[in-house]
């Protein structure tokens, strides 16, 4: 029967488009309510953040397209000004090195030594597969519920809602934002990893990939 089969397809069609529009809304929701709760715990000048013993810098790739990545860059220059204004006496380094040749954790420790952190000052998270993990990995095995996490902001928004959800004492640092050709396809990419952190803290209650042994700072 024609008219059965075009009724069938168009209430699958309905019930689709209603699912987008329940999506959508539900990626709103979570990205105004990561933002907004978080707000004042970010700061972005060194006078007016508050002093924390540790910082944790959050990896990133070291080179885009060739060239350096300036969020990279940003994250490194961001630690650097924190330490020498006395404003963490400790950094964390987390990042993902899931493949032999890719070592966010490494990069960062050898640029940060080459801006003259001391290396004792320096301890690496190799597991820090994504900002979940480094967060929940900051608290569980470096034993550090009080910390200034080190991205830009964007990111520290999202850092900094999953550690309050571990009643972490976490304040964020913004980074320099780099130039808008940079930031599109990451900003996008952003939107859906703030409602992905909702899921993950309150809906799938998700665990760090690896968690292991506990290391004294």
């Amino acid at each position: 029967m024609p008219w059965l089969k075009k009724l069938v397809g168009l209430k699958i069609v309905k019930w689709a488009i209603g699912l987008v529009l329940v999506l959508i809304a539900a990626t709103w929701f979570c990205n105004h309510w990561v933002i907004t709760s978080t707000r004042s715990q970010l700061f972005n000048t060194v006078e007016t953040v508050p002093f924390r013993k540790v910082g944790l810098l959050l990896g990133t790739n070291k080179s885009w397209h060739g060239a350096e990545n300036p969020y990279f860059k940003y994250r490194i220059d961001a630690a650097v000004e924190l330490y020498k204004a006395g404003k963490i006496k400790h950094i964390i380094v987390s990042g993902d090195n899931h493949l032999s040749y890719y070592d966010e954790a490494k990069d960062m420790k050898d640029s940060l030594l080459k801006q003259g952190i001391p290396d004792s000052c320096i301890t690496l998270d190799y597991a820090g597969f994504r900002t979940f993990d480094s967060m929940v990995r900051c608290l569980e095995i470096f034993g550090q519920d009080s910390v200034t996490v080190i991205s830009q902001a964007f990111h520290n928004e999202r850092a900094i809602f999953i550690g309050n959800y571990y009643k972490m004492h976490a304040v964020g640092f913004n980074a320099q934002d780099p130039p808008a050709m940079f930031s599109v396809q990451t900003r996008i990419r952003e939107y859906l990893a703030k409602f992905k952190a909702v899921l993950d803290v309150y809906v799938l209650h998700t665990s760090p990939h690896f968690l292991g042994p506990k290391v004294k700072i």
